[in-house]
């Protein structure tokens, strides 16, 4: 019996190492995202899984040491699984309705290759005056649609 309970307590450790790992990724994320809709991905769906992996394996270490199941926990556990992802979703909305800068795979700055001259590289500037064109444009056709 007390192997089984070394079995189980050693479960419910690794489940809370994964989940504070995961943790750790969605903060990097948080701050390597570029706008705001990849930093409410990083916030919402990473975060909610590190959540999840802590509050089980820390129901399962209550469940064999001390032999009692937690309510509080399974409601921590429902409450943040369901309030996470919809208020991601809200503010991504909201930031989607106000105009926010959306980043594009193609304004990442490119290598550097021998065909290409200094001059031909985007410089941040660049980067820049073109995204602010593209949310002008944006905003021309939603008046458009709009009647505005």
């Amino acid at each position: 019996m007390q192997i089984t309970s070394e079995i189980v307590n050693l479960i419910a450790a690794f489940m809370i190492f994964l989940g504070s790992i995961i943790a750790l990724i969605s903060s990097i994320g948080l701050i390597k995202f570029q706008d705001v809709f990849l930093r409410s991905h990083a916030a919402t769906k990473s975060s909610t899984l590190s959540v999840l992996l802590t509050l089980v394996g820390v129901i399962i270490f209550f469940i064999s040491s001390q032999g009692y199941l937690s309510v509080r926990l399974i409601l921590a556990l429902v409450f943040i699984n369901l309030t996470s992802p919809v208020g991601g979703h809200l503010i991504s909305r909201a930031a989607y309705r106000t105009g926010a800068y959306m980043y594009r795979k193609s304004d990442a700055p490119r290598q550097t290759n021998i065909l290409l001259s200094a001059a031909e590289n985007n410089t941040f500037e660049q980067l820049k005056k073109r995204a602010h064109e593209r949310e002008e444009q944006r905003r021309k056709t939603y008046e458009k649609e709009h009647d505005y």
